[in-house]
C-alpha cells in the first residue's frame, strides 16, 4: 500500500493529510511547536510514508521539515508556484488548509518529488542571528526616528529624549553583541570565512551586509540558478498605472525574502554611486524611460546574481562580470 503524506504549513498550525492508495484522509491539526513537531514525527514514523510533501511558505516550514529530515524520515519541499501549477491542472477553485494538505499528498503521490536536504546546523544558526540583528537594527533605525521627532519641538520633556536615547544606546548593545556572535560563528567554517571575503570585494558591501547576506543565501539549496534566487528575494517591481490619470511610482512587490532585500538595498544605492560599470548600468536603464526603483531594483538583481556566484564558485565579487562594458560607451 502506497501512503504519501501532505502537510500545508501555517505560521502557528499546519494540517496533515495522509494518503492511502489514493484516498485522503480527513485532515489533523498539529501546533506550530516542539511539541507539535515530536506528535506529527510520532505517527509519522508508524506510518512509513514513501513521500512528505510541503511547500516552501515563507519561512515557518524549516523548522518542521528540518525536525522530518532528522527523524530519517522521506520530506520533500516543492516551490509554490510548481505546486500551483498543480492545483490548476486539477481544477480546484477551493482552498483551504485540508483542502491543499490533501492535493500536497497526491502531489507527493504522482509526482514523485525529490526528497529535500536540511542545511548544516552552523548555517541555520547563523541565519537566525543575521534575522534577529536585522530586527534589531530596524527597531534602532524607529527608535532614531522618534527621537528626532522629539527633538524637533521644544515642549518636550527632557525624560522622554533620555529614555529614548537610552534606547537606541541598548540597542547598539544588543546588535554589537549578536554581530560578534555571527563573525565567530562565521570563523568556525572556512567555507564561510571564504564567503564573507569575497562578498566585501564588492562596492557598498561591509561586514553587516556581508552578514545578513550569508544569513539569507547559505540555507538555499547550491541548486538553485540565479533568477530564481532572484524570484526567491522577490526583486520584481509593481506598476500601478491606469489611463491617463495614474500612474503611481513603482514600487518593489515585496513579495518575497524581505531579510534579503533589505540587505541588497543601500549596497545597491552605493555601487550606483561608486560603481562606474553599475552606474553606467543604471543611467541606461532611466534614460530608456525606466522609473528610478526600477533601475535600482535591476542593480539589486545583478548585485544578488555576483553574489550567489560567489557562493557557488568561491570567486571574489566581480561586478565586469554583471555590467556590459557596452554601457559605459554610451
Amino acid at each position: 500500500m502506497t501512503i504519501a503524506v501532505g502537510i500545508d504549513i501555517a505560521a502557528k498550525t499546519f494540517d496533515m493529510v495522509i494518503r492511502r492508495s489514493g484516498k485522503p484522509s480527513k485532515p489533523s491539526t498539529f501546533k506550530q511547536t516542539p511539541a507539535g513537531h515530536a506528535a506529527v514525527i510520532k505517527q509519522l514514523k508508524k506510518l512509513k510514508p514513501r513521500s512528505i510533501v510541503m511547500e516552501a511558505t515563507g519561512i515557518y516550514y524549516l523548522d518542521l521539515a528540518v525536525a522530518i529530515a532528522e527523524a530519517g524520515l522521506p520530506v520533500s519541499v516543492i516551490n509554490p508556484k510548481s505546486f500551483r501549477h498543480f492545483c490548476a491542472l486539477k481544477l480546484n477553485g477551493t482552498k483551504t488548509d485540508g483542502v491543499d494538505a490533501a492535493l500536497l499528498a497526491e502531489y507527493g503521490e504522482r509526482m514523485a518529488p525529490r526528497l529535500w536536504t536540511p542545511p548544516r546546523d552552523l548555517y541555520l544558526k547563523l541565519r537566525d542571528v543575521g534575522r534577529q540583528i536585522n530586527r534589531l537594527t530596524h527597531s534602532r533605525t524607529q527608535a532614531k526616528n522618534r527621537l528626532h521627532a522629539l527633538t524637533s519641538t521644544h515642549m518636550t520633556l527632557a525624560l522622554l529624549i533620555e529614555d529614548e536615547q537610552e534606547a537606541i544606546t541598548m540597542l547598539d548593545r544588543r546588535i554589537d553583541r549578536l554581530t560578534q556572535a555571527a563573525l565567530e560563528l562565521i570563523e568556525q567554517d572556512q567555507t564561510l570565512s571564504r564567503h564573507m571575503q569575497n562578498l566585501c570585494a564588492a562596492k557598498g558591501v561591509g561586514q553587516a551586509t556581508a552578514i545578513a547576506v550569508l544569513a539569507e543565501l547559505m540555507v538555499l539549496p547550491d541548486s538553485l540558478k540565479a533568477p530564481q534566487v532572484s524570484r526567491y528575494a522577490g526583486l520584481d517591481i509593481r506598476l500601478t498605472q491606469s489611463g491617463s490619470s495614474v500612474n503611481r511610482p513603482a514600487r518593489l512587490s515585496k513579495a518575497g525574502n524581505a531579510y534579503l532585500r533589505s540587505a541588497l538595498y543601500m549596497p545597491a544605492m552605493c555601487a550606483v554611486r561608486h560603481d562606474p560599470r553599475a552606474k553606467a548600468f543604471y543611467d541606461a536603464l532611466v534614460s530608456r524611460g525606466k522609473k528610478k526603483m526600477q533601475a535600482q531594483c535591476a542593480v539589486m538583481r545583478k548585485y544578488l546574481t555576483g553574489m550567489w556566484a560567489c557562493i557557488k564558485d568561491e570567486t571574489a565579487f566581480d561586478s565586469s562580470q554583471l555590467f556590459s562594458e557596452e554601457h559605459m560607451k554610451a
